[in-house]
């Protein structure tokens, strides 16, 4: 058995253990409130302690592994980046550049980065951004990324010697997902530089991480689409019995009310069969801790641990926590439900770029560093979402 292997299992024995206590602490809680009218103060905070615990563990066991090694004929250019990044001799960059027919400076400022610190950038995104986990992900060398989308297929019977008339001709939609541009300047010491055991890939992968994920993250649920991707609750959002193409179907929640399971069984079956088969829930973890204390009619919890590297399920559908979707409240689409993959895209231009700046900060080194990023629904059928 392997390290990680044991370690995957202390965690789900340990997300189990901390799950009973939960169950017994909110149940002691429920008894509470049914006996005195209120619960004690005393067992709230506990409550409360027990589920940031769970809440940690759950980010713990769904976080995936970031890796990956470079291809070997991408050594010798990767010594060229890197000395670029140290001392700022980029002969071997634009060498390389312009054997490509990729000069990589002019209006855009700054060099294109190798294809292994894209992907290292890329892979932290990836833990960090809970939408790129889940959704499409295209590559595209272009500003603005283009789909054609049919609406609705057309098709006759025939038999086998009969005539073939031609079809209707079906609508079709161009979806375009234009390209935001992110930037960073992370500042690095000439002491960092000049240490020859200095990960510097690694370190400013690390820094663009912080600054790109959290307006990625923000830009794919609520972004408006202005040099930003546009967050899928941006679009119109309709009632699901008026829902049309181009709009966001919704379900009315109202937790306060009895009936809490009923709503997210609305939520569940509001989507097509097609898309609940790899379904999913998404919400903040404020929302999650509302869902978390909520039974079905037998008295089960509707929310369950994951266990082995899964994330946690309500009424058997995974949960993907996103701290950018809005609290439960009035007017609020809280929950989202549906297949997100086929949901929501995301569109990276290729090539980060860098543009090394010794001079704007002295004594520290800059590194302006932009990613362009586009993102929107190309499917409106797939995710609906609950409004409170």
């Amino acid at each position: 058995m392997t390290r990680e292997t044991k370690m995957a299992k202390a965690d789900t024995a340990e997300m189990m253990a901390v799950f009973e206590a939960y169950r017994q602490a909110n149940d002691a809680r429920l008894a509470e409130i049914e006996k005195k009218g209120e619960a004690d103060p005393l067992s709230d905070e506990k409550l409360a302690r027990i589920d940031r615990r769970l809440e940690a563990l759950s980010v713990k066991m769904a976080r995936p592994e970031a890796g990956g090694g470079a291809d070997p004929a991408e050594d010798e250019q990767r010594e060229g980046w890197t000395r670029y990044l140290r001392t700022g001799d980029d002969s071997a960059i634009v060498g390389r550049e312009l054997k490509s027919l990729n000069t990589g400076t002019g209006s855009e400022g700054g060099h294109v980065a190798p294809a292994e610190l894209d992907r290292l950038i890329e892979a932290r995104l990836m833990v960090a951004s809970p939408m790129r986990q889940i959704a499409t992900v295209r590559q595209t060398s272009a500003g603005v990324y283009k789909k054609p989308v049919g609406l609705g297929a057309a098709a006759q019977w025939v038999g086998e010697e009969a005539a073939r008339p031609a079809t209707a001709v079906t609508g079709l939609d161009l979806l375009e997902f234009p390209a935001g541009e992110l930037y960073a300047m992370p500042a690095a010491t000439q002491a960092l530089l000049e240490d020859a055991y200095a990960d510097i890939d690694a370190w400013l992968a690390d820094e663009v991480e912080i600054a790109f994920a959290a307006q990625e993250s923000a830009a794919f649920v609520s972004g408006n689409g202005t040099a930003k991707p546009k967050g899928f609750l941006a679009y119109d959002i309709v009632a699901e019995s008026a829902h049309v193409w181009g709009k966001i179907g919704s379900v009315a929640g109202d937790f306060a009310e009895a009936g809490a399971a009923d709503q997210l069984i609305d939520l569940i079956y509001a989507p097509r069969s097609q898309f609940r088969a790899n379904g999913r829930f998404v919400m903040n973890r404020r929302t999650v801790s509302a869902v978390r204390k909520l039974k079905d009619g037998d008295g089960r919890y509707l929310w369950q641990p994951g266990s082995g590297g899964e994330a946690a399920t309500v009424m058997g559908y995974p949960v993907t926590e996103m701290e950018d979707m809005p609290d439960i409240g009035e007017g609020n689409a809280a929950i989202a439900f549906g297949d997100f993959k086929r949901f929501y895209l995301i569109a990276d231009r290729q090539g980060a770029r860098v543009l090394r700046d010794p001079y704007s900060a002295k004594p520290y080194v800059l590194f302006y560093t932009t990613k362009r990023v586009g993102g929107g629904v190309q499917n409106f059928d797939a995710v609906k979402v609950m409004v409170f």
